[in-house]
């Protein structure tokens, strides 16, 4: 019998930020996490009409190409959870497929985001969680263990904690630090404001783009120019 290392859970965001937090692109998140907090490599399923989602992360950390802690993971979530496990980014094998993504949405979990291989890809795609994933494989998991839930995992480049925030979109997935969500948030939706005046400016042909030559030093080049 394998070990499984259960956390106590992790803390709960605001209600009323989680919906702003699904108004503001991964993009504008990340931007305002000095550019950070992106799981890298990682990206939604292609042909989900999924909108954007944002939930607390509950992390699972997992033997490559094992998923038998993943699925002890969902029977632990909660609703509004968002699965995040560390696969360790390994693409010889599938860590969940259709039948887990179906429990996982009869569970109410808000999406699922996997640092490693995902099978069943049309049956992902027209299922009701989205699904973000390092890649695809057809060949199965082994379901030995061991593995761990609610601690501190590493994905794609970030580390994720129970509780943190992750949002999903089109652009892929940012992990917003639970403690940092609300200055986090205020700061994407100033950012909102801001690009909205720059789009206008476009469109009336005003934009001041001085701010790009004045960043430069240019050294013309060519025949009969002397450096």
């Amino acid at each position: 019998m394998s070990t499984c290392r259960l956390h106590p859970p992790g803390p709960r965001p605001d209600a009323g930020l989680l919906e702003r937090c699904r108004a503001l692109p991964t993009s504008i998140l990340s931007d305002c996490l000095a550019r950070s907090g992106g799981v890298c490599g990682v990206h939604r399923v292609p042909g989900g009409g999924w909108p954007r989602v944002a939930g607390p992360a509950l992390t699972v950390r997992t033997r490559p190409g094992d998923n038998l802690v993943v699925h002890r993971a969902l029977d632990v979530a909660g609703p509004g959870d968002v699965l995040v496990v560390d696969g360790g980014g390994a693409l010889d094998r599938a860590l969940l497929g259709e039948i887990m993504a179906r429990y996982a949405a009869a569970r109410g979990l808000a999406a699922l985001v996997v640092d490693g291989a995902v099978r069943d890809v049309e049956g992902l795609a027209a299922g009701a969680v989205p699904v973000f994933a390092r890649g695809v494989n057809h060949v199965g998991p082994y379901k030995d263990g061991p593995g761990e839930i609610g601690g501190p995992v590493h994905a794609g480049g970030t580390v994720v904690r129970a509780g943190d925030v992750v949002v999903g979109d089109a652009d892929g997935v940012v992990v917003v630090p639970h403690e940092r969500v609300a200055e986090v948030v205020a700061a994407g939706e100033e950012q909102v404001r801001t690009e909205a005046a720059v789009f206008a400016h476009i469109a009336a042909g005003t934009w001041d783009r001085s701010w790009v030559a004045a960043a430069l030093t240019e050294v013309r080049v060519g025949p009969g120019v002397v450096a």
